[in-house]
């Protein structure tokens, strides 16, 4: 009994270590680009839209990715799964380092981000299995690797482009290369770790025809949606709307989003074993209402109120982990449909949901904008897009107080 112990121990260790290093190496690929797509516009001689194409393959990989990657980790297991992730990012890196024009760029961008949609799909999914005790605490914890390298990747591929090896600066092309190269790392535990859950009965899965008629199941993807929108919209809206309603500079706007993600990944860290102790439900209800409610005062109290922008970060942050938490919990037998369904349908959403901050934006700037109030009209539509990120985090405590509701009703509170 005491070997198995051991034996299970070690490999559980081995899991332990692709989860974390996983979503560790998924942070630094998702962010990198940050630094090094200015020096890519002026060597191959990129327009906007070309730059704009680019990002593009982002959204269309990941979506991609989802579609299938449920289906490989049923088929072929978690082994091929998150090897192939692993795999097909480093090779994406030595396409990106011999990318000699804008096609084979897109290609090697192409299937970097195939790459990454694979290994957050497969990370979410193998989590799922693997944290049977304290769900919570350990989704929460590693999704804080995701956020401590997204807050330093942009440092590093900085200094790393700058470096000079055999006499030439290493540059995008082999910062990219030896980032991404990073993924052989974590892909040497995926091959010698052994996936117990890959032998599930088919008859104890639950179809995805089935799970779609689960009205629980939608209420959850508004749930996830509303908070991922309002997650993801700060990286792209804080800075512009601090420069320009309150004059701040790029070194102040910037700082002011560094304290964001400081908060994001200090809640990841702190916050997990709370939402184990009062349940996932509740917590979505109590967290996203807490960030709604530090953006809304912000944007109400004017500058002064401006730190609660970054504050905003302490409650928005658990609710990715924790409906993933929730997920593993309500659907354990079914979980990679269940993470497939609701992570597809979120992607979809927060595309639909950057659009309509943007659209908001534009509406109430032209609303207010007539004669000399030009300004106060550019004001007054930055205001109005991000009442509406707040009023997306208010929507997904509205979304989980219905959520618990029904849970409740059929005894199954999470």
């Amino acid at each position: 009994m005491s070997r198995l112990t051991v034996r299970l121990s070690k490999n559980y260790i081995l899991l332990l270590i692709v989860v974390f290093g996983g979503f560790l190496i998924f942070g630094f690929s998702e962010n990198i680009k940050g630094p090094a797509l200015p020096r890519m516009q002026a060597e191959l001689k990129l327009d906007e839209l070309q730059v704009g194409i680019l990002l593009a393959f982002n959204s269309l990989g990941y979506l991609i990715a989802c579609s299938f990657t449920g289906w490989l980790a049923r088929r072929g297991g978690m082994k091929l799964t998150t090897s192939l992730a692993f795999g097909s990012m480093a090779v994406s890196g030595v396409c990106i380092y011999y990318a000699a024009n804008y096609t084979s760029l897109s290609a090697a961008y192409f299937l970097m981000y195939i790459g990454n949609g694979v290994l957050e799909i497969g990370l979410a999914i193998l989590a799922a299995r693997i944290f049977i005790k304290n769900t919570g605490t350990m989704m929460n914890l590693a999704h804080f690797f995701y956020g401590l390298s997204s807050m330093f990747a942009p440092m590093i591929a900085s200094s790393l482009m700058g470096i000079n090896v055999f006499g030439s600066a290493l540059g995008w092309r082999g910062m990219y290369m030896l980032m991404l190269a990073l993924s052989i790392l974590p892909m040497i535990p995926a091959l010698m770790a052994r996936y117990s859950n890959d032998g599930a009965k088919q008859e104890d899965r639950i179809s995805i025809k089935e799970y779609t008629r689960e009205p629980i199941a939608w209420l959850i993807v508004l749930v996830l949606s509303f908070g991922v929108v309002s997650e993801l919209a700060v990286g792209g809206w804080l800075v512009n709307f601090l420069e320009k309603a309150y004059g701040w500079s790029v070194d102040s706007s910037s700082k002011m989003l560094s304290a964001f993600f400081f908060c994001f990944m200090i809640a990841r860290l702190v916050l997990g074993p709370v939402t184990d102790k009062i349940g996932y439900t509740m917590s979505l209800i109590l967290l996203s209402a807490f960030s709604g409610v530090c953006s809304i005062t912000a944007i109400i109290v004017g500058e002064p109120g401006a730190f609660l922008f970054a504050l905003a970060g302490v409650g928005i942050a658990p609710i990715y982990p924790t409906v993933m938490a929730l997920l593993a919990k309500r659907y354990p037998n079914s979980v990679d449909t269940a993470i497939t369904f609701t992570v597809t349908l979120m992607g979809i959403a927060s595309v639909i949901g950057n659009l309509a901050i943007g659209f908001i934006t534009e509406w109430t700037k032209h609303l207010f904008a007539y004669g000399e109030l030009e300004e106060a009209g550019l004001i007054a539509g930055l205001q109005g897009g991000y009442l509406f990120i707040g009023a997306c985090a208010l929507l997904c405590s509205f979304t989980s107080i219905i959520l618990y509701r029904m849970l409740k009703k059929q005894n199954a509170i999470l």
